[in-house]
């Protein structure tokens, strides 16, 4: 059995655990907070990241998401999320790697340290300006993900892939910590709430990181 060690709010961590649920592959959940740096996770990872997947039977550690998901992509034939064509499969991985870089480095990170990192750990207060910079750019960066939709089914074409997968896992961590502003992106709401409802993302969506509460709509997938 496979063991995925994460945090409740760690978008690289969800963005595996979709993968594995769309696929139908069985793991167990290992809490792992990396800031506390642990000598048996650090054995692990000596970069001190989540996720990481290990099957200790196989004496298999997989560290890093996109090559955590990559190497399931490739070893397991159901539900193949980085698929069609080669064009097709190049505008996946760029746009996995959009919502992976940009739109992390720009909304996700910023929110994380600001509204988890400062109350759990550094237990000061956030900065609002850094909270204020980081939902304008989620705008703009919804505002590009509304135009994909206008044009596609799916984030990168017309079938659900891993860039749909990235997107809604990093957006999903935004939403938590009172990062979105849903006004004004009904192709991303809709998109959103049709991801809420699958099987895969339900349990996400119960779970929470202490002493940080979600906004009230964060469960509803009809919000």
């Amino acid at each position: 059995m496979w063991q995925l060690f994460q945090f409740p709010l760690c978008p690289f961590s969800r963005k595996v655990r979709l993968l594995l649920g769309e696929k139908g592959i069985g793991y167990d959940l290992v809490r792992e907070s990396p800031w506390e740096m642990r000598d048996e996770f650090l054995d692990l990872n000596p970069a001190g990241t989540t996720p990481v997947v290990v099957d200790q039977e196989k004496g298999v550690t997989l560290i890093d998401s996109q090559a955590i998901c990559e190497y399931f992509e490739e070893t397991v034939e159901k539900f193949p999320l980085i698929s069609g064509t080669a064009a097709g499969r190049a505008e996946v991985r760029r746009l996995t790697a959009f919502f992976d870089q940009n739109f992390y480095g720009d909304v996700v990170g910023p929110l994380l340290h600001e509204r988890m990192k400062k109350r759990l750990i550094e237990r000061v207060s956030p900065d609002a300006r850094v909270l204020r910079e980081a939902m304008r750019r989620a705008n703009v960066h919804m505002d590009y993900m509304d135009y994909l939709l206008d044009h596609r089914s799916w984030m990168a074409g017309g079938t659900l892939s891993l860039a749909d997968i990235a997107a809604a896992a990093h957006l999903s961590v935004a939403d938590y910590l009172g990062g979105i502003d849903w006004a004004g992106h009904e192709p991303v709401k809709r998109w959103y709430a049709g991801f809420k409802s699958r099987p895969s993302f339900r349990p996400l969506l119960s779970e929470r990181m202490e002493v940080i509460t979600p906004p009230t709509h964060y469960e509803k997938p009809d919000f």
